[in-house]
């Protein structure tokens, strides 16, 4: 089932307009996730809103917003409030300006979306305003209107389509000076940048985000798959401190050497991933699944496939995925 959209209405370009739809482009739903439970029952965990002071329990209609001035001293902001001064969506991403993608400052950078036609008309538009962006090797600027909120959105072409990432305002970054103003000033030698840049080829490659593994996600299915086949945990062994490093240079000198040992290894194991990913047919996502996996063998294969089958439907986190494991 395809995600709802976040926001619907109009793409404008001066007088060029068409209607469109803005879905998000990433999703955190395939990620193992845990609910609270009391261990004595087994039952979920519930909370109360209750008041900080009385510890009484505070029904919704008693609930209103608060700014906190001072301590213990907050000016009360009203439902009716809001309301009054939230900002009425126009149902229109207006188009204020086009600039280079390389202006736009990494930090401004919050979520993408996805931008496509909405229905059956307007795609003649949503082209033109496509082909035009993509053509001045730009990005458009736009606003638009989300959960009574105002947000810059920059948008650029994706495929056959376009990509919207929603932009900080200023009072949102952070100036880096009052991080980086405490940083030494430390002179190198040829020597030493030259070890760092043999390495730095030794690692370098194309950018391949389906090599990517979340080892903390693959730890977490082991783990749930164990305790649900009731195998034994093993402690994990504390690792040995490596020290500190005490000449910068030998440091580099070691990691090169290294590099150069496992650089073909490494190489040729990336490539049999890449094969194998290439050889196996992809599978359409759908949104929300968990695909679960219990080992099937033996005389019990019957028995335990009907166990699997339930616990799919119990939407129990026990799930396995095709992974590929990045080299080096």
């Amino acid at each position: 089932m395809a995600p709802r959209a976040n926001w619907k209405g109009f793409l404008r370009l001066s007088l060029v307009t068409c209607p469109v739809a803005l879905y998000p482009a990433t999703s955190d739903t395939e990620k193992v996730s845990f609910n609270q439970i009391n261990r004595k029952t087994g039952h979920r965990i519930k909370y109360l809103k209750v008041d900080a002071e009385t510890g009484d329990e505070v029904t919704s209609e008693d609930i209103v917003k608060g700014y906190k001035v001072d301590t213990d001293t907050y000016i009360e902001v009203t439902k009716d409030e809001l309301e009054d001064i939230a900002l009425d969506s126009t149902h229109t991403i207006e188009i204020d300006e086009f600039v280079p993608k390389a202006d736009i400052d990494n930090r401004y950078l919050i979520r993408p979306y996805y931008l496509v036609p909405d229905g059956k008309v307007g795609h003649d538009a949503y082209a033109v305003i496509r082909e035009t962006i993509r053509s001045m090797d730009k990005v458009a600027i736009g606003r638009v209107v989300l959960t009574n909120r105002e947000h810059i959105i920059a948008l650029e072409p994706l495929e056959s389509g376009l990509m919207g990432t929603l932009l900080r305002y200023p009072y949102e970054v952070r100036s880096e000076k009052e991080y980086f103003d405490d940083i030494q000033d430390v002179k190198l030698t040829k020597d030493m940048l030259d070890l760092a840049k043999h390495i730095v080829e030794k690692k370098s490659g194309a950018f391949e985000p389906e090599l990517f593994e979340d080892h903390y996600e693959t730890a977490l299915i082991d783990l749930i798959n164990k305790k649900r086949a009731g195998t034994p945990i093993a402690a994990k062994s504390t690792p040995k401190s490596g020290g500190n490093v005490i000449n910068l240079m030998d440091a580099l000198k070691k990691s090169l050497a290294s590099e150069k040992e496992t650089a073909p290894a490494a190489k040729g194991a990336k490539e049999t991933v890449k094969e194998t990913a290439k050889a196996k047919k992809p599978r359409k996502r759908v949104e929300g699944q968990r695909e679960m996996l219990l080992p099937i063998s033996g005389k019990g294969g019957k028995e335990a496939a009907a166990k699997e089958a339930a616990a799919r439907k119990a939407d129990k986190p026990v799930r396995a995925t095709t992974r590929t494991k990045k080299a080096g």
